[in-house]
């Protein structure tokens, strides 16, 4: 009885053999398992008649199959099932063979309602009438099924069928005096308040799928590799609060749709628990945002995965607004939770038609008007377009300030012993600090930080494990110097040089911490300014030192561009003359209109288009130093918590450095050369780290320390006393608080302590 709607030799043969795999398997295979049955309401001719003959009911209609309007139903089902190239099956009894009978599973109108017994069967209350005429009734006989209903209803009859039963019911009560209660068993619960004004709409992405992931999805690199196949779905995404979507962002929509995926499953899945997540701060990136995808997709023979993806909004050179936002990186693992093991990974993309339809989806929830409805619309496109721009509007993007009126950011707890603090004296008596985490019997080893910092760059707790959590959970005595450039001592706010830091900070510290500790000797990591002055410290003779890792500078100073220039052109000089006398990078909302210019002036200092940035700390940050980090090595909350690592840098002490800088190498403030000619008191196990893209002091500046080391003190190499390392993709002290600096940069630090306990 099927009518094919599509032909061809090959189209025939898969029809064919579908046929034979339902034959062969069962229904749930095949063609079979590909049928859709329609069901079709409309009206008839209402020419029917039921008659009673010898005591049995019979269908009277002649006709009924030849009704012109079954033969219009018929055609426009042959032309929907032409759409999906199938084969129509009219309804079986509907055939010649059979006379083109018909079924109802709703018979209507075989006592129908009418005024009076000469046109129906009951009257408008369900009485049945008593004779063939007049509108005498036989009391208490009463029809309220859908035989009462005179006439065909063209839909699905069972709600008006009630309801003239229900009244039927009514009524018999009311001539009788009854009284029905309509309460229910149970109570209804109060009405709530009135739903939240909500949003949805449905998107579809396509791309692919590879079990074989040897590459890096999230950069989106080296696509194409691997098993690839294809995987799309169309997921329809529902918020039912439009305010709390905007303004919480660890509140989720919800997410329903299917999957395509043939790596999986030969047929769709279905995805639920689907949770999506619009613009979330991405804590591994600064000044990026992410959409997050995560569904549970369950295949029809039961089995479970999980799908986590992401898109990453993210202002990169260009205008990649569209790229940023229609690109998303997937993950499956191979369980119903991201617990499994991951079973392959994908990218899949918004194709501009796809992204066309998918506007034409976005609906209101619950506006009870069109103005509501305008209202919520404009107020979700105010919220996407504001992130959009603050995220690629460079300069003209907000800036992200810190607010000191602010709750504070809740901090996680060190995984340290409670520390000991110990204020000591310097000969010129400036009062500094050590902070001792004893994790061991290992070193002491003392850690010194640079200008216009304090010691919290060792133990800053938004990264998952600082330098001070590595050097104590690996049995070390870590000792955190605080001298008197730390902003966390009121003598950062006045004038000194570097020869002051290096004859009297070290000498004390290096004494004091012999003296608590019995120690014959100490180990150092010296950082930044801390390194420059200490290598000035032991080339004055500094004792009771075995060993050292410098980190970024030492003896020698080769500055990057913007370095170089500012040293070249005395701008350090320059201040100082204006009754400058110290640089503050930390600013907060509370800035007078003086600070506020100061940081709208920095926007147009110029950098790297990858390294801008909307926080006037770190604007004000490359100003003072250079670029000091990659922020690709920074997450979100160490950026975010700039303003709590960096502050005031005295100018005495800036112009010292840019004496250094133009000299390539150490000299007094006076500029004498007082340092260079002791490089055998540096004849102890040195270990160099420098950020291969530091672009504040060039990796060339170690490398001229070390090979001058090694010149004078190992020169045969035999000694092995000193080593270098470039960190590649680092800068400068993203090396220190970079979020992988404990598995890029702590294990040199590591070895070298290890080796020289």
């Amino acid at each position: 009885l099927g009518q094919d709607t599509d032909s061809g030799l090959a189209d025939a043969v898969r029809e064919k053999a579908r046929e034979w795999d339902s034959l062969v398997r069962g229904v749930y295979h095949g063609a079979t398992r590909n049928t859709q049955t329609y069901l079709v309401m409309s009206h008839d001719n209402d020419a029917g008649r039921l008659e009673l003959v010898d005591d049995r009911v019979r269908v009277v209609w002649p006709g009924a199959g030849e009704q012109p309007g079954l033969q219009k139903i018929n055609d426009h089902l042959t032309e929907s099932t032409r759409a999906n190239g199938g084969t129509f099956v009219r309804n079986p009894l509907w055939s010649k063979l059979f006379g083109h009978d018909l079924i109802t599973v709703h018979p209507l109108g075989g006592c129908v309602l009418a005024d009076d017994a000469a046109r129906g069967v009951v009257n408008e209350r369900g009485l049945v009438f008593a004779d063939t005429q007049g509108a005498a009734v036989h009391a208490g006989l009463y029809v309220s099924d859908g035989s009462v209903i005179p006439c065909p209803l063209g839909v699905n009859p069972l709600l008006t069928i009630s309801a003239l039963a229900e009244r039927c019911a009514a009524l018999i009560a009311q001539d009788r005096g009854w009284k029905i209660n309509y309460a229910l068993p149970s109570v209804p619960p109060p009405p709530g308040p009135a739903p939240k004004v909500g949003v949805q709409f449905t998107e579809t992405m396509r791309g692919f799928f590879s079990t074989q992931v040897q590459d890096d999805y999230a950069r989106g690199e080296q696509r194409g590799q691997g098993d690839n196949s294809p995987f799309a779905f169309t997921l329809t995404v529902t918020a039912d609060d439009l305010d709390q979507l905007v303004t919480d962002e660890k509140h989720p929509a919800r997410m329903v749709g299917t999957v395509t995926a043939p790596a999986l499953s030969a047929q769709p899945l279905t995805a639920t628990n689907g949770q999506f997540a619009l613009f979330t701060v991405d804590p591994e990136q600064i000044n990026a945002r992410k959409m997050g995808y995560r569904m549970v997709l369950t295949a029809e023979d039961g089995k479970s995965y999980f799908f986590a993806g992401f898109k990453q909004v993210h202002d990169d050179k260009g205008f990649d607004v569209w790229a940023d936002t229609t690109t998303l990186y997937i993950t499956v693992h191979d369980g119903p939770t991201d617990a499994a093991p991951v079973l392959g990974k994908g990218i899949l993309h918004i194709r501009p038609d796809d992204f066309a339809k998918q506007m034409t989806t976005m609906r209101v929830l619950n506006a009870p008007d069109t103005v509501t409805r305008l209202r919520a619309l404009a107020k979700f496109g105010k919220y996407f377009s504001g992130v959009l721009l603050d995220t690629f509007g460079g300069v003209a993007a907000r800036d992200s300030v810190f607010d000191p009126a602010a709750p504070p950011r809740k901090k996680r707890p060190l995984r340290v012993a409670a520390p000991e603090v110990h204020a000591f004296d310097t000969d010129d008596g400036v009062t500094l600090k050590l902070t001792r985490y004893h994790g061991g019997d290992k070193g002491p080893v003392i850690l010194s930080h640079g200008l216009g910092v304090s010691s919290l760059i060792f133990s800053i707790d938004t990264i998952d494990t600082n330098l001070c959590e590595y050097l104590v959970a690996h049995g070390y005595d870590v000792w955190l110097l605080d001298f008197r450039a730390s902003i966390d001592l009121p003598a950062a706010k006045t004038q000194f040089s570097g020869d002051d830091i290096a004859r009297y900070d070290y000498p004390a510290a290096v004494a004091k911490v012999r003296q608590l500790t019995g120690a014959a000797s100490v180990q150092m990591v010296v950082h930044c300014f801390g390194s420059t002055t200490f290598f000035m410290a032991m080339l004055a003779g500094l004792q009771g030192v075995r060993s050292v890792v410098s980190s970024q500078i030492a003896a020698h100073t080769v500055g990057g561009l913007m370095t170089t220039l500012k040293t070249g052109l005395h701008v350090p000089e320059l201040l100082d003359q204006l009754g400058i006398k110290s640089l503050n990078a930390y600013v907060d909302a509370n800035a007078d209109w003086q600070e506020k210019l100061f940081s709208a002036v920095l926007q147009l200092y110029p950098v790297e288009f990858k390294e801008r940035s909307r926080s006037p700390v770190d604007r004000r940050i490359l100003f003072m130093y250079g670029l000091l980090y990659e922020h690709d090595q920074l997450n979100t909350a160490t950026f975010d918590a700039l303003h709590e690592m960096f502050g005031i840098a005295n100018m005495r002490a800036f112009e010292h450095i840019a004496r250094i800088a133009r000299a390539g190498h150490l000299v007094s403030a006076a500029g004498d050369e007082i340092y260079m000619d002791h490089f055998d008191r540096l004849a102890v196990p040195i270990t160099f780290i420098h950020g291969a893209e530091n672009q504040t002091f060039l990796p060339k500046s170690t490398e001229l320390t070390f090979n001058a080391l090694c010149a004078a003190n190992d020169p045969d190499g035999r000694k092995q006393l000193y080593h270098r390392h470039l960190i590649p993709d680092y800068g400068h002290i993203d090396c220190i608080f970079g979020k992988n600096a404990v598995r890029d940069v702590y294990p040199i630090i590591l070895k070298h302590l290890e080796a020289t306990l």
